[in-house]
C-alpha cells in the first residue's frame, strides 16, 4: 500500500502545472522571436551615457538641491533648500530577500530579510525622505513627505 502512494505522488509530481507549461511555451516563443527580429542595432549607446552621467552627479558630496511640491494646479511650493535627491521610503540599505536553500525538498525559496535597523521594510511607499536644510539651525534633518516630490539642483518659477 505504501508503495502505490509513493509511485502515486511521484506520477503527480511529474505532470506540469499550467502555469509551467505556459512559461515553457511563451520561452520559445520569446526564443522563436528574438532568431526572428534580433536584437536592436544600438552602437552609440548614449541612453547609457546620459544614466552613467546622472548617477555621478547624484553622488556628489554636498550637492545643493531645492525641494517642492505642486498644488492642483500646477504651482510649485518650495519646501525646502536641501541636500542631494529624495530616497524614495521604501528604499532599503540592505537587500529584501534572502534565498534560503531547502535540503529535505531540493528547492529554494525566497524570504524577506530585515532591515540594519530590525524592521521590514514595505515593497512600496508613496512617501519620500529629503535632507532639509533647517533654516533656524543651518543644520541638515531628514523630512518625511507623502506628497510627490520635485527636487531641483537650481531653484524653480
Amino acid at each position: 500500500m505504501l508503495l502505490l502512494c509513493l509511485l502515486a505522488g511521484c506520477d503527480q509530481a511529474t505532470t506540469p502545472s499550467s502555469d509551467q507549461l505556459q512559461n515553457s511555451q511563451q520561452e520559445v516563443l520569446s526564443k522563436q522571436a528574438v532568431q526572428s527580429v534580433g536584437m536592436p542595432s544600438i552602437i552609440n549607446f548614449q541612453e547609457k551615457r546620459i544614466l552613467k552621467m546622472i548617477l555621478e552627479l547624484r553622488d556628489s558630496e554636498k550637492l545643493s538641491t531645492y525641494t517642492y511640491i505642486t498644488d492642483m494646479s500646477g504651482h510649485f511650493h518650495k519646501v525646502c533648500n536641501s541636500i542631494g535627491y529624495g530616497i524614495p521610503y521604501a528604499t532599503q540599505y540592505t537587500s529584501p530577500m534572502r534565498v534560503e536553500s531547502r535540503v529535505t525538498v531540493h528547492e529554494s525559496v525566497t524570504l524577506p530579510q530585515a532591515d540594519p535597523n530590525g524592521l521590514f521594510s514595505p515593497a512600496s511607499a508613496d512617501g519620500t525622505w529629503v535632507l532639509c536644510l533647517n533654516p533656524m539651525t543651518k543644520k541638515i534633518s531628514p523630512v518625511y513627505m507623502e506628497p510627490r516630490i520635485i527636487v531641483s539642483p537650481f531653484e524653480l518659477n
